[in-house]
């Protein structure tokens, strides 16, 4: 079976750190796409409260965008050499489908519920994540509306494969060339859609797969980058305030089509910044227990909060007439605290348990490497686990003068 990644002669590379920050980083994506989804379904009527919502949460939407760059980062930097292609797809399947399928059970339920009409082929197409092809309208929304953008993960997760064992003989100059021509790629789509009917713009720029994969090859690449101690961005720090400044003048004064553009800079930075604190083992305030476990439930948090939303609001009648006073803010709480519970409920009892039954085991890591050769955290992994807070073996690298990407190239 061909390997995920080249394989040759030479002995096997020293496993790579975990990085637990873009674990903490995925709530905040999954949070700022909850915010944008409260604001877009007008729960809060208060015009000051709403006025507060809206200029936080108005570009939620891009938290999307902020997963596709960061599953790109994870899924390069902790392949191994070891997998074939047909573990690497059986262990995304395992790790996104059982949690999508319970999602689509429980969508056709509170369809079946609310007596609203279901087209079994768009069901069809929604069970096994092709809905994004489909670039009818309503087709790629259909069933659990926010699982589209699984079937553009899907797409990626097919492909990845196939392009890894390229980017790991790309030379540095194409891959920086890469790093600077993928956005202007997303940029280029603007103007690019005026060669797609009026239609189809919204599903060709915001949902067809292909081009929502720019966003993932941006952040693989980077993250090549970085397992060869070649990336060059600022630290962790600097990377937040470029972020918060792009976040509130794209908001404010930036046109709408530079919008994308410059958050999956912004995005990338963060995420390579983050990245690269958790190598160092430099402070990162992403790696908090509490924010590790809110990281490792967004992706069910994500999969529930519209479903269980809109289906309270329609039961209850206020759908679409908004809460006025406090009452607002107070529901829009209530469903934080709600769709965390379910998406813990999910996480542990659905998405965990079905991962161990269904997804290989992976190969055996690479026998540690000693302090005096590297830098660094335990084992890579999915970001999953905290890091140690110590900076020792960054001490140890320093000493010797040497980058604590050293052995990792």
């Amino acid at each position: 079976m061909t390997s995920v990644a080249a394989t040759s002669a030479a002995p096997p590379a020293p496993a790579l750190p975990r990085l637990p920050s873009l674990t903490g980083l995925r709530w905040i994506a999954a949070l700022l796409v909850f915010g944008f989804h409260a604001g877009t379904m007008r729960i809060i009527a208060e015009p000051d409260y709403k006025a507060v919502v809206d200029a936080l949460f108005t570009l939620g939407l891009s938290g999307v965008q902020f997963f596709f760059i960061l599953s790109g980062f994870v899924l390069v930097w902790s392949a191994r050499p070891g997998d074939s292609r047909r573990t690497f797809w059986r262990r995304r399947v395992a790790k996104i489908y059982p949690n999508h399928l319970v999602l689509w059970a429980a969508t056709l339920v509170v369809a079946w519920w609310f007596a609203d009409p279901v087209l079994p082929a768009a069901a069809l197409e929604n069970l096994l994540l092709l809905q994004a092809w489909d670039p009818r309208p309503g087709w790629f929304y259909s069933i659990n509306t926010v699982s589209w953008s699984l079937s553009c993960e899907f797409f990626f997760y097919l492909c990845l494969p196939l392009a890894l064992p390229l980017l790991r003989r790309a030379r540095p100059k194409l891959l920086w060339a890469l790093i600077v021509a993928l956005p202007l790629l997303i940029l280029a789509l603007w103007p690019a859609q005026e060669l797609v009917p009026e239609v189809s713009r919204w599903w060709f720029t915001q949902i067809f797969p292909p081009v929502r994969s720019l966003e993932f090859w941006l952040g693989a690449v980077a993250a090549e980058l970085m397992r060869r101690g070649l990336w060059r961005g600022p630290g962790l720090a600097v990377a937040s305030a470029i972020f918060v400044v792009t976040w509130v003048a794209a908001g404010q004064w930036i046109r709408a089509e530079l919008w994308t553009t410059l958050l999956a800079v912004a995005y990338l930075l963060v995420i390579t910044a983050a990245a690269d604190a958790d190598v160092r083992g430099r402070r990162s305030p992403w790696r908090s227990r509490p924010l590790i476990w809110l990281g490792e439930v967004s992706f069910a948090f994500y999969l529930v909060h519209v479903l269980v939303m809109t289906s309270v609001l329609r039961w209850s009648g206020d759908w679409g007439t908004g809460f006025v006073g406090w009452r607002g803010p107070a529901v829009v709480l209530g469903f934080l605290v709600a769709n965390l519970i379910l998406a813990g409920l999910l996480h542990r009892f659905v998405e965990t348990p079905m991962m161990r039954r269904l997804a290989p085991r992976r190969p055996a890591r690479p026998a540690p490497v000693p302090r005096q050769r590297a830098a660094g955290a335990p084992a890579a992994g999915d970001g999953g686990a905290p890091a140690p807070e110590s900076g020792a073996a960054d001490e140890v690298g320093q000493a010797n003068g040497r980058s604590p990407y050293a052995d990792l190239r």
